[in-house]
């Protein structure tokens, strides 16, 4: 879950680029190169005079040409994305060589040696008008000549209508605030990165501190190092997060993670207020994130279970696979164990059955149900554990699944214990009646 360009998520504007090229390309049309036409509509007259057949040698002199290369920048200070960079050898009049201007505001070519006029113009721009122009550009044998085409030069913009001009500020002012947020997005989402990295180090925290300690290590130590660990990783992400969510207050992803290390500190009361944050801005998005609303649902429901509020625990739990529907097994089997960590069997099987109807595929829901009902295992005559109607078939299906799973030694135990079951990894489990 991360913030991103254009979303909530936040955030890239380049509205203000193109809306300046418009201003820009208004502003613009009025302005036409200068020219002597009186002489200009006599040339074609005269160059009759001078009308003559090229002797054989002259013809077959080789042209001589040199390269041009430049970047074409827009008033904004941006790259201007379209047009053309036009060559003429007689001020502007003609048009000699034209350079197509890329997506990313350059342009290159090739054309004979000599001195040129460098015209720009945008697609719209008339043939008798140009948007820019460089005086003097040298073409060299051999030689690539630099000439860039920048528009955000104080002449050019000077030189511009002063309605244009204040529109102009206008859009740079607004090109700067996005710039600013896209570097604000650019820092947030790098301290998700870094705060997702300290969950997973939460996580292992317990086989970090064996290997800090060395397995020799007391247990009691041991536990003291684990909690030492996950504290300090739990109170960096949430430092890390208030100080994220004061400065964009408005993403849900920040508040998402914030609840999840305040859960990891225990301070519950804390936590429930970042994921209702979440659920809050989510319902206000106009793109709701059904990461981020599955995953505050869920931070309720083990805040509530954990709390004893078994019907709340349950819907907010029914609310996150509802609102996350490609993780509603991930969702209700997490509710199974978070009600087996607080001793509720009963709970515990719910959730399972939620879990297995969603994906019947999935092996851990077996097991979680399995452990839920052999609470109500009995022994008979023989000191043999009888378990309960479901409990085998649920185990049964486990191992079936995942043969070789992390469970897969204790189920077995169990079912050899309980009154010589025979094992059967054949077993198929009857289809869910419901499927959410």
């Amino acid at each position: 879950m991360f913030l991103a360009a254009g979303d909530q998520s936040v955030l890239a504007n380049t509205k203000g680029f193109e809306l300046a090229g418009c201003l820009v390309r208004a502003a613009l049309k009025e302005k036409k190169m200068k020219r002597n036409l009186s002489l200009w509509l006599a040339l074609p007259a005269a160059a009759g005079l001078f009308a003559f057949a090229l002797s054989p040698a002259l013809a077959q002199v080789a042209v001589i040409t040199g390269k041009i290369h430049g970047h074409v920048t827009s008033p904004t200070g941006a790259a201007e994305a379209v047009g053309t960079v036009n060559l003429s050898a007689d001020g502007g009049h003609t048009t000699k060589y034209t350079f197509p201007v890329s997506s990313a505001g350059n342009f290159s070519g090739e054309a004979q040696v000599g001195t040129y006029t460098l015209l720009f113009r945008l697609p719209e721009t008339k043939p008798d008008q140009m948007v820019d122009q460089i005086e003097s550009v040298h073409i060299l044998a051999g030689q690539d000549t630099l000439a860039d085409v920048d528009m955000s030069r104080k002449e050019y913009i000077d030189s511009l209508p002063e309605e244009t001009r204040k529109q102009l500020e206008e859009v740079k002012k607004k090109n700067a605030d996005a710039m600013k947020t896209n570097q604000l997005i650019k820092s947030l989402n790098a301290d998700i990165m870094v705060v997702l990295q300290d969950f997973k180090d939460a996580a292992a925290a317990k086989a970090t501190a064996v290997q800090s300690l060395g397995a020799s290590a007391s247990r009691a130590d041991i536990e003291a190092k684990e909690t030492e660990i996950k504290t300090a990783k739990f109170t960096d992400a949430e430092t890390l997060m208030l100080k994220d969510t004061g400065l964009k207050p408005d993403a849900s992803v920040l508040f998402a993670q914030l609840g999840q290390a305040q859960m990891g500190l225990k301070k519950y009361d804390d936590a429930e207020v970042s994921f209702k944050k979440v659920l809050e801005l989510e319902a206000a998005s106009k793109k709701p994130s059904p990461a981020n609303q599955g995953a505050a649902n869920a931070g309720l429901g083990e805040i509530y279970a954990r709390a004893g509020k078994v019907p709340e625990a349950q819907a907010a739990y029914d609310a996150a696979a509802k609102a996350d529907t490609a993780k509603a097994n991930f969702h209700f089997s997490n509710e199974a164990v978070i009600w087996s960590q607080v001793g509720n069997g009963d709970a515990q099987g719910a959730a399972a059955d939620e879990a297995i109807a969603a994906d019947p595929a999935a092996p851990l829901p077996y097991y979680l149900k399995g452990q839920a009902l052999i609470q109500k295992a009995t022994v008979d005559t023989t000191g043999k554990m009888v378990l309960p109607p479901g409990c085998a078939e649920a185990y049964q299906k486990y191992l079936q699944l995942a043969p070789t799973g992390p469970y897969a030694g204790d189920v077995k135990g169990i079912l050899d214990q309980a009154a010589n079951m025979k094992i059967d990894t054949n077993y198929k489990a009857p289809k869910p009646s419901k499927n959410k």
